[in-house]
């Protein structure tokens, strides 16, 4: 299975934050493969973002949850994330993974005006 995650590397405070991440290699509705996100910020340890099941259920961060929604397209084989509202500290490094497995690349986001 391979991921790469696509989106922007500059979002203005208070903007949203839009990532997808394309899958290869196995289908995001497969039985038993559930889907994440996950960021690092400058200095900070890994912190999970949220999760997307292979029937499509999906589980938020409690501390982001309010801003974040994930979804997916399965025509496409791709799932997307969303967070509102964004400010300086969500700049960070983010990665798509299977859950226990692969990981994305990851992705560099930065939010400055």
């Amino acid at each position: 299975v391979q991921l790469q995650e696509s989106g922007p590397g500059l979002v203005k405070p208070s903007q949203t934050l839009s990532l997808t991440c394309i899958v290869s290699g196995a289908s995001i509705a497969s039985n038993d493969i559930n889907w994440r996100w996950i960021r690092q910020s400058p200095g900070k340890g890994l912190e999970w973002i949220g999760a997307i099941t292979f029937s499509g259920i999906t589980y938020y961060s409690p501390s982001l949850k309010s801003r974040t929604s994930i979804s997916r397209d399965t025509s496409k084989n791709q799932f997307t994330l969303q967070l509102k509202s964004v400010t300086p500290e969500d700049t960070a490094v983010y990665y798509c993974a299977v859950l226990s497995g692969p990981w994305g690349q990851g992705t560099q986001v930065t939010v400055s005006s």
